[in-house]
């Protein structure tokens, strides 16, 4: 397997209240949030579209169960079942099964000190 990562996907973190966050964060640096947070476009080498996701989840979320930590990175992956098939020889634990949509595939792992991380496959082209 030639790339596992390709780049960060997005960012998400546990706060208390998620529409006053993102205010503070598009008045004072300028985000566009919206409801899900920031989505940021960049061109990988190439000289295709990409995006990364910023997100501020409830503080109660389940999202990033089981892991008790704050945040969760989102990882971009070129393939993600041969990536997560790897990953299982491997002994990584791996965390439900792969969700998909049309802008793109979702797996989860935790990394040893139980840090839920979600692996993306995206399909960019769905959000232009």
């Amino acid at each position: 397997m030639k790339n596992r990562v390709t780049g960060l996907g997005g960012f998400f973190f546990k706060t208390k209240d998620p529409e006053k966050i993102r205010d503070w964060y598009r008045e004072h640096l300028g985000l566009k949030t919206d409801q899900y947070g920031c989505t940021f476009w960049w061109k990988d080498k190439e000289g295709k579209d990409c995006s990364t996701q910023w997100s501020p989840f409830k503080e109660d979320t389940k999202y990033f169960s089981p892991s008790e930590k704050p945040f969760m990175m989102n990882f971009r992956v070129e393939n993600l079942v041969e990536l997560l098939t790897a990953l299982k020889r491997e002994g990584v634990t791996i965390v439900g099964e792969v969700e998909e949509y049309d802008y793109g595939k979702f797996g989860w792992i935790l990394d040893l000190e139980g840090n839920k991380i979600e692996l993306w496959e995206p399909v960019d082209s769905a959000f232009l």
